[in-house]
């Protein structure tokens, strides 16, 4: 194993490229995870252009049929999978350990590993543009649709395996933060005094951990139908096309509450800091988050409501998510409360943390409606379908993203983004989706199918779709002016280590944190911690006037880069990528990740003499 080992030199460095494809800094790995996440979301968002535009008049032929097909489902597969699943992990990544008082995450190898094979799977899935075979059966790719005789390229095992790739990296993470939160918080950190951001981080981590098997599952059953001559789901077999619906809504609906509960905690800290007052009602914040992840596992099949399960299931069903909705409720007047009476200051992390909740209320709304099997029959696969979707996953996942990059920003570069230019951003995303998606409820009402490649005037949809199309032109803009913002701040004056006058630890520390987060591991004081040790310093006529001192890394035991993450993460690529042209590629893949994998056990935790 030593001569495995001794391969590649060892890194002793976080400088360069190099630096970078080897680290295990998990404020290092956060950002890789938002570079890569944001640059599928424009990926994402072009794909979403094509869609618009195509239908932004009758009987348009911008687009031939399928490649609409293949529009509408690599837009939703990239948006879940691939940017609101990830962006939040990026968060996770910088944010957590800073707010528990440690150093750095349980297990910094595979963190590393995560952010590898989440890479490679997202280009194993965008390789199906380059053989021009791209899925197109939608991102929930029901059976029949997916079967050989109606997919008969390679699309549908792009997805699959690709998904499979992507779920990989997702458990892995998932298992590192449960570990991370339970036993690496600081001495006074109880489970009750730790932000709520990390409640929703650990609550999001035991779905991930608990749901991704199901769609495990089902994938593997759909990749040997096609290839290996299995009938899962084919009915003239004996299979039962309906069994890949329950298996993939008891992922899918548990992973609504994946993509959304990151962004809900997110909120939970910005609105205290800018109402200068704690949390209204904390603890039914935390238990009604973990409420909602209970529930989540048992109202899977209100997606379901028009196949047949009759009207004890769907009676049921219709209780469950009707409940499901008062937890959420609790969350709202808790952040309702909170701005009550506060002292608001309307900074952009502000706006878009408000935003959040407006749009999120008008989401639920409709969601409730889809509650009702009755009238679930008549919105059913029509855009009223597509309206709450994108009302809940942008209007709420992506607005909480916004609200935390503006927020966390100046602690992870130091730097501030333009709040002038930030506001700018707000209301133009924030007028740019209500124009796109409202209209899309009446057209739903209206009975406009989603996913229909296009339609004639008589329908009298052209009107509502040109205010939509014209819409998601004022959200590109409003991604251009962020991505702008971004830019500029290169050139912006470094600010402070606190400039929120925030509450929690992460504050305490210099901007952007050190590799070893703090000197000394904090004793925390209380559940907004850093408002505690500073009015106590007030009033004990000291000031805090900066963070804390830092020393030399050299004294601190921190994990040496390693290259055997990235090394272990290409295996699994090509094992993947090798069900996808020639086994014999995944067998070379196979070796590559065992031998990854040895080489990683035996590779001690620091290099000697090596602690940065």
């Amino acid at each position: 194993m030593a001569a495995i080992t001794s391969v590649i030199p060892r890194p002793t460095s976080y400088e360069g490229l190099w630096g970078w494809m080897t680290t295990v800094d998990h404020k290092r790995i956060a950002v890789l995870y938002g570079v890569t996440a944001f640059i599928f979301l424009l990926i994402a968002g072009l794909e979403a252009g094509v869609i618009r535009m195509q239908l932004a008049s009758a009987d348009s032929t911008l687009v031939s049929p399928g490649r609409f097909n293949q529009m509408f489902t690599m837009h939703a597969t990239t948006m879940v999978f691939m940017v609101i699943m990830p962006l939040s992990v990026s968060f996770f990544n910088f944010v957590i350990p800073l707010a528990i008082g440690a150093r750095d995450v349980a297990f910094p190898r595979l963190n590393a590993l995560s952010y590898w094979i989440f890479l490679f799977g997202g280009i194993l899935l965008h390789m199906s543009f380059v053989v021009d075979q791209v899925p197109d059966a939608g991102w929930f790719s029901y059976a029949n649709l997916t079967e050989k005789p109606f997919s008969v390229d390679r699309g549908l095992d792009f997805w699959s395996i690709s998904l499979l790739v992507l779920g990989t990296s997702s458990v892995a993470g998932g298992l590192n933060f449960i570990v991370t939160i339970i036993n690496m918080r600081a001495p006074g950190m109880s489970m009750m005094r730790m932000p709520v951001f990390v409640w929703m981080t650990l609550i999001t981590s035991i779905l991930l951990v608990l749901a991704f098997p199901v769609i495990t599952v089902g994938l593997i059953e759909l990749t040997m139908d096609r290839n290996f001559g299995t009938h899962f789901f084919i009915p003239a077999q004996g299979g039962d096309p309906i069994l890949w619906q329950h298996l993939f809504w008891v992922f899918g609906h548990p992973e609504v509450y994946i993509l959304i509960l990151p962004a809900m905690g997110i909120v939970s800290e910005i609105l205290p800091t800018f109402s200068r007052k704690p949390l209204f009602g904390y603890p039914f914040v935390i238990f009604s988050g973990i409420v909602i992840a209970i529930m989540g596992w048992a109202v899977w099949s209100h997606h379901m409501f028009t196949v047949g399960l009759g009207p004890v299931a769907n009676s049921v069903f219709t209780i469950t998510t009707m409940l499901i909705a008062v937890p959420t409720g609790v969350k709202i007047f808790n952040w309702i409360g909170t701005l009550w009476r506060g002292a608001l200051e309307f900074t952009t992390p502000m706006m878009f943390a408000l935003g959040f909740v407006a749009l999120f209320i008008i989401g639920g709304l409709s969601g409730v409606s889809h509650a009702v099997s009755p009238s679930d029959f008549q919105q059913q696969d029509t855009y009223y379908i597509v309206a709450h979707i994108h009302y809940v996953l942008f209007g709420g996942s992506m607005f909480g993203i916004f609200a935390g990059t503006y927020y966390w920003f100046p602690k992870i570069t130091g730097k501030m983004l333009n709040e002038t230019l930030g506001k700018i951003n707000f209301w133009l995303l924030f007028i740019g989706m209500n124009l796109t998606f409202f209209p899309m409820h009446f057209l739903g009402l209206n009975g406009m199918p989603r996913r229909i490649y296009t339609y004639t005037a008589e329908f009298g949809w052209e009107y509502l779709n040109q205010i939509a199309s014209f819409g998601y032109l004022v959200l590109l803009i409003g991604i251009l002016v962020f991505m702008y913002n971004v830019w500029q701040s290169r050139n912006s004056r470094h600010v402070g280590h606190d400039p929120w006058d925030a509450p929690g630890i992460e504050w305490s520390i210099a901007s952007p944190p050190p590799p070893y987060n703090f000197a000394e591991i904090p004793q925390v004081l209380g559940r907004d911690h850093y408002w505690i040790v500073k009015e106590n310093a007030e009033a004990a006529g000291t000031p805090i006037t900066g963070p804390e001192p830092t020393v030399d890394p050299k004294s601190i035991h921190m994990p040496s880069p390693s290259y055997w993450p990235l090394f272990t993460a290409v295996g699994v690529a090509l094992i993947g990528g090798g069900l996808l042209s020639h086994f014999a590629l995944s067998f070379v893949g196979g070796a590559i990740a065992f031998v990854g994998v040895i080489g990683w056990s035996n590779e001690p935790a620091a290099a000697p003499n090596d602690h940065h």
